[in-house]
């Protein structure tokens, strides 16, 4: 057995946009330092047809591990999710390029994460691009005919810089941007001990009779723009304060300010779909301890959490 290829893929943060995004909002997304490798074996034993997977997490421990029989229908195992779940990427996969997959070999796969699984940074998106850069396929698509979603982590997933992300008519519409505050040692991201599912919030999202949406977005894309221009903190806070509140009216759902942190005196905003994963704080690193106090201690920095392509 040798190893044939290995692909990498950064995690992702949605700074603006959350959302809206779906609908054609303009968004700030980065990538983070973070991200996911997979690697592909060659068998060079006779092994046709079959694909071992193992999955590494952020410790080095297998979290999952199963085999694959290329010609395997899927939802063969229903008693087991992330089995099918992956054989319906890799199936997926090959019908957008009836190629892969198609020899008569086996493979030897090896996922690793390089942040826990829990903090909602892209476990699925990482793995999604991964499987595309090795099938030659269009991330996207893969990740429209699989998962579903706006397709940012795609972007951030691809990129080595922040990045504005818009979907125009479906398609995806990527602009790097050079997007580094000069108050980056003011802000945190804290992890609020609990991970959101993705899925629920666009489901929550898209059942919601929005009024006022093309106000919103105007709003929201002024917000977008002023982030990335902006050069002190007050005017920072400001921004995404009131992005806060444009979200709350829209998703009907409680800033995070107010329904866990309403006396810290900076501000907070929530990244993604609200109610897990990380929120971006501002503040010195001893405003940090307010966190630290109710049990919030996974606290990382600006510039130890976003990919800043220091090459």
């Amino acid at each position: 057995m040798k190893t044939k290829q290995s692909f990498y893929s950064h995690g992702k943060l949605l700074l603006t946009g959350e959302y809206l995004v779906l609908d054609g909002s303009n968004a700030l997304a980065i990538p983070t330092r973070l991200g996911q490798w997979l690697y592909v074996n060659e068998i060079e034993e006779v092994d046709s047809k079959l694909l071992h997977w193992k999955s590494m997490d952020h410790s080095g421990n297998c979290w999952f591990e199963t085999e694959i029989h290329f010609e395997t229908p899927e939802n063969a195992n229903p008693d087991h999710k992330i089995h099918n779940t992956l054989l319906k990427i890799l199936n997926t996969a090959k019908q957008l390029n009836p190629k892969f997959l198609s020899e008569e070999k086996g493979y030897y796969i090896e996922t690793k994460l390089e942040f826990n699984s829990a903090w909602g940074l892209g476990s699925s998106s990482t793995l999604i691009n991964n499987i595309a850069q090795w099938a030659n396929v269009n991330a996207y698509e893969l990740l429209e005919k699989s998962f579903g979603g706006s397709g940012y982590d795609i972007a951030c997933a691809k990129h080595h810089k922040p990045i504005v992300y818009k979907r125009n008519l479906g398609k995806p519409i990527v602009t790097e941007t050079d997007f580094d505050p000069p108050f980056k040692e003011n802000l945190f991201f804290i992890y609020l001990n609990q991970k959101q599912d993705s899925k629920a919030s666009i489901k929550h999202y898209q059942s919601l009779p929005i009024k006022d949406f093309d106000t919103a977005e105007k709003k929201v894309n002024e917000i977008t723009e002023k982030m990335i221009e902006c050069t002190d903190l007050e005017t920072f806070e400001i921004l995404i304060n009131t992005h806060e509140e444009i979200i709350s009216k829209i998703i009907k759902t409680p800033t995070v300010k107010s329904r866990l942190f309403p006396d810290y005196h900076n501000s907070l905003k929530s990244l993604g779909g609200w109610g897990g994963d990380f929120v971006l704080a501002t503040g010195s690193p001893e405003d940090m301890s307010y966190f630290k106090d109710k049990g919030y201690t996974t606290i990382i920095p600006y510039s130890e959490m976003v990919y800043l392509n220091e090459k």
